[in-house]
């Protein structure tokens, strides 16, 4: 294993005061296939293109099976966000391209279920997130981005301290079409919001 001594052998729960992350199993996926349908409007101008059979179980299978390859091969880590005081689902985030040798870089997406949208989850689970990025998994840099015309995004990331570093020109395939993409970006040395 290259990269084995930076990353536990199983995702571990990561916690913080109102929420914890856990890496999705295969008894999530009825909560997901709900909270993902009732906040399809809510995410599809921000994600790439739906698959039709994007909220099936065997759509389902195979979103697992890819993050236990990002995770087995190091690349990564995937993990469901969940309320502590009732175990609800509420979105997700995905830590992937990690980089190791000179760079010790990674790459942060996220989403949120349109029912806890603007009540601050993210900026908890964002929070957790970075300080396993930077104290476990020892990455120097960690990257995000983002439409320049989400707003609730762009603010979440200044406020988790990131930093704009410029424009990536036709970056993704968002709902069908290549976009541009502002890049954000945070170091180890910078210091981390509270979780």
């Amino acid at each position: 294993m290259l990269f084995g001594r930076f990353l536990p052998p199983l995702a571990p729960i990561l916690h913080g005061e109102k929420l914890y992350l856990r890496a999705p199993d295969i008894n999530d996926y009825d909560a997901w296939a709900t909270l993902r349908a009732i906040s399809r409007e809510h995410l599809q101008p921000w994600e790439p293109t739906w698959a039709e059979d994007s909220l099936s179980r065997d759509g389902y299978r195979r979103r697992l099976a890819w993050f236990e390859r990002l995770r087995r091969q190091e690349h990564g880590e995937a993990y469901f966000i969940y309320q502590r005081r009732n175990d609800n689902l509420v979105g997700g985030i995905t830590l992937s391209n990690i980089r190791r040798g000179a760079s010790q870089c990674g790459e942060l997406g996220y989403w949120i279920g349109s029912p806890f949208a603007g009540q601050g989850h993210m900026g908890v689970a964002l929070a957790v997130m970075l300080r396993h990025c930077f104290e476990v998994l020892k990455l120097h840099r960690i990257e995000a981005a983002c439409l320049p015309e989400n707003l609730p995004s762009r603010r979440l990331l200044d406020r988790a301290g990131f930093r704009t570093e410029g424009l990536l020109r036709e970056y993704l395939k968002i709902n069908g079409v290549w976009r541009d993409h502002q890049l954000y970006a945070r170091l180890a040395g910078d210091s981390l919001p509270e979780a």
